[in-house]
């Protein structure tokens, strides 16, 4: 027999506890048993007004992030419909059935205003690393680095001249404009005035004009991270535009911060052939860190049939290089470009020489010796090791966690504009990944012991 439609409801109150509809194995109750926020609020105090009306609880606003970072709703519009409907998203935000949701222009305004002046999504990130480190799952010995390509928020069928671009009124009241214009005329700025791009985003110029990411040319913005390779914890990540020269500064800046910040200073890092560079194998070495990365050396390579700089040995007490025929390849000590030092042979011996056809069609024979050759020498040594070796396979775990953030937390494209935006973006993919790994391990059972 068919029941009978229900017309109206028959009860006038209804019991109900939020609390009991959130399984124990909900995932943002698994992330809530872990995530410590009892610090927001002292720390935002200063940047709130001690008259007018109460502004919304900054807790609930980084919570409600959390919860669209971790299910892949990025719209703050959508994120406030989300919450109003569901029932573990509001239990989480620790809002009742009857609760408002904040406005979806609440974030924006925080966001440029507060949030950023505090840093406060920065300090989420690193309060999430420092319960990582205390469970246990930062081992501190070994780390990896990496860069990984996402698109910005900018059309790639607009671009136009950076030496060309005017900027109108109405760009220029845009953040993401008024940050570039900004970058351009400060002292320190990364940016150089004199040697804009050719391709630049009139939404989003502080992005890069790249090939690389998912085989088309667009503007983007790369992910950088910094990662514990024992627990596969994020310790540090950086946005940069889209150059393989930023990407290694952001190595150097990442490591840098993660010292001061967490005493964390790595014994060996793995990297790929990017950061090979006699630079950066130099700061590496120079503090202490094993370079486990292929060495970037375009000397190397040998045009057909002559000899390559590696056939030459060097006298390090003479500073000077020895060629297969035994004569001396002097230098006067002149760094060139910031980064070689050019050995040249004498022409009459070269002249001479039986060997010169395999040597040099020049009048004389040069080589070119980079001002951290000694680093790189050590990098190599260290990639016929073991532990490079192991670096190596360890090193894949950063590529796992860039797959996760793009095809499961679907940080493919930037919603916001801007180098700062982008930051925001990737903090908050960071902080939920580790949230992720940090709840796992929680709520994991501990090991049982073998039975005799």
């Amino acid at each position: 027999m068919m029941g009978q439609a229900v017309d109206q409801q028959d009860r006038l109150f209804y019991e109900f506890n939020l609390d009991e509809r959130v399984p124990a194995t909900h995932l943002l109750r698994r992330i809530d048993a872990v995530l410590d926020l009892s610090w927001l609020r002292g720390e935002l105090k200063p940047y709130y007004s001690h008259t007018g009306c109460p502004s919304i609880d900054p807790e609930l606003m980084i919570r409600m992030l959390l919860v669209g970072y971790c299910y892949s709703v990025r719209s703050e519009r959508r994120l406030c419909q989300e919450v109003e409907l569901n029932l573990a998203y509001r239990w989480f935000c620790r809002l009742g059935l009857e609760d408002k949701i904040p406005n979806h222009s609440t974030f924006s305004v925080n966001r440029h205003g507060r949030f950023r002046d505090a840093d406060v999504l920065r300090q989420v990130f690193e309060s999430v690393v420092c319960q990582c480190m205390e469970a246990g799952l930062v081992g501190g010995e070994g780390f990896a680095v990496d860069a990984s390509v996402i698109e910005a928020n900018a059309s790639r069928f607009q671009r136009v001249d950076g030496s060309e671009i005017d900027w109108s009124e109405e760009q220029l009241a845009r953040h993401a404009i008024q940050e570039y214009v900004a970058a351009l005329e400060s002292e320190n700025s990364p940016l150089n005035p004199d040697k804009l791009p050719k391709a630049l985003s009139p939404s989003d110029p502080a992005a890069a004009w790249t090939t690389r990411g998912r085989n088309k040319v667009m503007f983007g913005y790369s992910l950088n991270y910094l990662i514990d390779m024992e627990g596969t914890v994020i310790v540090d990540v950086e946005a940069t535009p889209t150059r393989i020269s930023k990407e290694v500064d952001a190595a150097e800046t990442m490591l840098q911060r993660t010292e001061e910040r967490f005493a964390l200073k790595p014994e060996r890092i793995a990297g790929d052939v990017a950061y090979g560079t006699g630079e950066m194998l130099g700061w590496l070495v120079a503090h202490d860190i094993d370079p486990h990365i292929p060495v970037w050396d375009r000397s190397e390579v040998a045009a057909k049939g002559k000899f390559a700089r590696g056939d030459f040995s060097y006298d390090k007490e003479r500073d000077l290089y020895v060629c297969p025929g035994g004569k001396e390849l002097k230098t006067s000590g002149t760094v060139h470009d910031g980064t070689t030092i050019k050995y040249i042979a004498k022409r009459s011996d070269c002249r001479q020489c039986p060997l010169k056809p395999q040597c040099t069609t020049g009048r004389e024979r040069r080589v070119s010796r980079d001002v951290n050759q000694e680093a790189r020498d050590y990098t190599q040594a260290l990639m016929e090791t073991e532990a490079y070796a192991t670096s190596r396979v360890e090193r894949k775990k950063i590529e796992r966690l860039f797959g996760e953030a793009k095809h499961i937390l679907s940080m493919v494209r930037l919603r916001l504009r801007g180098l700062t935006g982008a930051h925001d973006e990737f903090l908050l993919t960071a902080t939920v990944q580790n949230l992720k790994r940090l709840a796992n391990h929680s709520t994991r059972p501990p090991p049982q012991p073998m039975m005799a």
